[in-house]
Protein backbone atom coordinates (compact mmCIF):
# COMPACT_ATOMS: atom_id res chain seq x y z
CA UNK A 1 0.00 0.00 0.00
CA UNK A 2 1.43 3.39 -0.77
CA UNK A 3 1.40 6.26 1.89
CA UNK A 4 1.73 9.90 1.47
CA UNK A 5 2.24 12.37 4.50
CA UNK A 6 2.21 16.35 4.35
CA UNK A 7 2.03 19.03 6.51
CA UNK A 8 0.65 22.28 6.75
CA UNK A 9 0.47 25.72 8.66
CA UNK A 10 -1.31 28.62 8.42
CA UNK A 11 -1.45 32.14 10.39
CA UNK A 12 -4.17 35.18 10.35
CA UNK A 13 -4.01 38.25 12.67
CA UNK A 14 -6.83 39.03 14.13
CA UNK A 15 -8.77 42.47 13.47
CA UNK A 16 -11.60 44.45 14.28
CA UNK A 17 -14.67 44.05 11.86
CA UNK A 18 -14.10 40.67 10.79
CA UNK A 19 -15.91 37.05 11.94
CA UNK A 20 -13.83 34.56 13.80
CA UNK A 21 -14.12 31.21 11.73
CA UNK A 22 -12.33 28.06 12.91
CA UNK A 23 -12.68 24.96 11.27
CA UNK A 24 -15.87 25.98 9.53
CA UNK A 25 -17.25 27.05 13.15
CA UNK A 26 -18.49 30.78 13.62
CA UNK A 27 -16.86 31.75 16.89
CA UNK A 28 -18.34 34.69 19.41
CA UNK A 29 -15.44 37.24 19.38
CA UNK A 30 -14.41 41.28 19.14
CA UNK A 31 -12.18 40.22 15.70
CA UNK A 32 -11.77 38.09 13.34
CA UNK A 33 -9.06 36.46 11.14
CA UNK A 34 -7.96 39.16 8.75
CA UNK A 35 -7.28 36.85 4.91
CA UNK A 36 -8.34 37.26 1.56
CA UNK A 37 -11.26 34.69 2.30
CA UNK A 38 -12.49 33.99 5.41
CA UNK A 39 -8.92 33.98 7.09
CA UNK A 40 -9.64 30.05 8.80
CA UNK A 41 -6.45 29.21 9.62
CA UNK A 42 -7.54 25.53 10.48
CA UNK A 43 -9.08 24.39 7.05
CA UNK A 44 -6.36 26.52 5.32
CA UNK A 45 -3.62 24.34 7.14
CA UNK A 46 -5.52 20.97 6.38
CA UNK A 47 -6.00 22.15 3.14
CA UNK A 48 -2.09 23.11 2.31
CA UNK A 49 -0.80 19.23 4.25
CA UNK A 50 -3.21 17.70 1.79
CA UNK A 51 -1.84 19.70 -1.38
CA UNK A 52 1.55 18.66 -0.06
CA UNK A 53 0.91 15.19 0.16
CA UNK A 54 0.14 14.95 -3.49
CA UNK A 55 2.51 17.26 -4.10
CA UNK A 56 0.36 19.87 -6.07
CA UNK A 57 1.65 22.96 -4.20
CA UNK A 58 -0.43 24.81 -1.45
CA UNK A 59 -3.23 26.54 -0.74
CA UNK A 60 -2.41 29.75 -3.00
CA UNK A 61 -1.85 27.69 -6.24
CA UNK A 62 -5.56 26.18 -6.25
CA UNK A 63 -6.92 29.52 -4.51
CA UNK A 64 -5.21 32.59 -5.52
CA UNK A 65 -5.59 35.60 -3.31
CA UNK A 66 -5.41 37.42 -6.27
CA UNK A 67 -8.89 36.30 -7.74
CA UNK A 68 -11.78 38.16 -7.27
CA UNK A 69 -13.51 34.46 -7.08
CA UNK A 70 -11.99 33.65 -3.75
CA UNK A 71 -12.82 36.96 -2.06
CA UNK A 72 -14.28 36.13 1.53
CA UNK A 73 -14.87 32.53 0.41
CA UNK A 74 -15.95 29.73 2.79
CA UNK A 75 -12.90 27.35 4.00
CA UNK A 76 -15.31 24.52 4.13
CA UNK A 77 -15.52 25.25 0.56
CA UNK A 78 -11.93 25.26 -0.50
CA UNK A 79 -11.48 21.98 1.68
CA UNK A 80 -13.83 20.11 -0.34
CA UNK A 81 -12.53 21.41 -3.82
CA UNK A 82 -9.58 19.89 -2.57
CA UNK A 83 -10.94 16.21 -1.28
CA UNK A 84 -12.26 16.34 -4.84
CA UNK A 85 -9.16 16.55 -6.49
CA UNK A 86 -6.83 14.52 -4.61
CA UNK A 87 -9.98 11.78 -4.42
CA UNK A 88 -9.08 9.91 -7.80
CA UNK A 89 -5.73 9.37 -6.35
CA UNK A 90 -5.82 9.54 -2.21
CA UNK A 91 -7.91 8.35 0.32
CA UNK A 92 -7.71 10.33 3.69
CA UNK A 93 -6.48 8.06 6.87
CA UNK A 94 -6.27 10.65 9.39
CA UNK A 95 -5.90 14.38 10.32
CA UNK A 96 -4.24 16.00 12.61
CA UNK A 97 -4.85 19.80 13.78
CA UNK A 98 -2.90 22.07 16.49
CA UNK A 99 -4.83 25.55 16.95
CA UNK A 100 -2.78 27.64 18.62
CA UNK A 101 -4.05 31.10 20.28
CA UNK A 102 -4.40 32.53 23.75
CA UNK A 103 -8.04 33.21 23.37
CA UNK A 104 -11.00 32.60 22.82
CA UNK A 105 -10.74 29.50 24.57
CA UNK A 106 -11.36 26.67 21.96
CA UNK A 107 -12.41 23.37 23.41
CA UNK A 108 -16.27 24.17 23.28
CA UNK A 109 -16.10 23.64 19.88
CA UNK A 110 -13.85 20.70 19.36
CA UNK A 111 -16.52 18.39 18.26
CA UNK A 112 -18.36 20.68 15.89
CA UNK A 113 -14.42 21.33 14.53
CA UNK A 114 -13.83 17.73 14.10
CA UNK A 115 -17.28 17.17 12.87
CA UNK A 116 -17.02 19.67 10.00
CA UNK A 117 -13.33 18.58 8.99
CA UNK A 118 -14.48 14.75 8.85
CA UNK A 119 -17.79 15.58 6.96
CA UNK A 120 -15.74 17.78 4.14
CA UNK A 121 -13.12 14.85 4.31
CA UNK A 122 -15.78 12.13 3.56
CA UNK A 123 -13.96 10.49 6.70
CA UNK A 124 -15.09 9.41 9.65
CA UNK A 125 -14.75 11.57 12.64
CA UNK A 126 -12.93 9.44 14.47
CA UNK A 127 -9.83 10.10 11.75
CA UNK A 128 -9.55 13.79 13.06
CA UNK A 129 -7.86 14.94 15.56
CA UNK A 130 -8.26 18.62 16.76
CA UNK A 131 -6.37 19.78 19.79
CA UNK A 132 -5.90 23.69 20.99
CA UNK A 133 -2.90 24.98 22.26
CA UNK A 134 -1.19 28.83 23.82
CA UNK A 135 1.45 29.85 22.87
CA UNK A 136 2.27 31.18 26.48
CA UNK A 137 1.69 34.83 25.96
CA UNK A 138 4.68 34.70 23.83
CA UNK A 139 4.95 36.47 20.13
CA UNK A 140 2.04 38.04 18.33
CA UNK A 141 0.25 34.94 19.04
CA UNK A 142 0.65 34.85 22.98
CA UNK A 143 -0.71 38.66 22.90
CA UNK A 144 -3.51 37.83 21.07
CA UNK A 145 -2.77 39.27 17.85
CA UNK A 146 -2.75 36.25 15.82
CA UNK A 147 -4.00 32.83 15.50
CA UNK A 148 -2.27 29.65 13.73
CA UNK A 149 -3.04 26.40 13.05
CA UNK A 150 -0.83 23.06 11.83
CA UNK A 151 -1.93 19.72 10.29
CA UNK A 152 -0.69 16.75 9.42
CA UNK A 153 -1.88 14.40 7.60
CA UNK A 154 -1.83 10.68 6.12
CA UNK A 155 -3.32 9.69 2.76
CA UNK A 156 -3.23 6.05 1.15
CA UNK A 157 -3.46 4.83 -2.48
CA UNK A 158 -6.93 4.94 -3.85
CA UNK A 159 -8.57 1.61 -4.61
Amino acid sequence: MSYRTGIGYDIHRLVVGRKLILAGVPIAHPRGLLGHSDGDVVLHAVCDALLGACAMGDIGVMFPDTSPDTRDMDSLVMLRQVIERIAPVHRVVNIDVNCICERPKLSPFREKMVANIAEACKIDASAVSVKFRTHEGLGEIGSGEAIAAQAVVLLEKAD
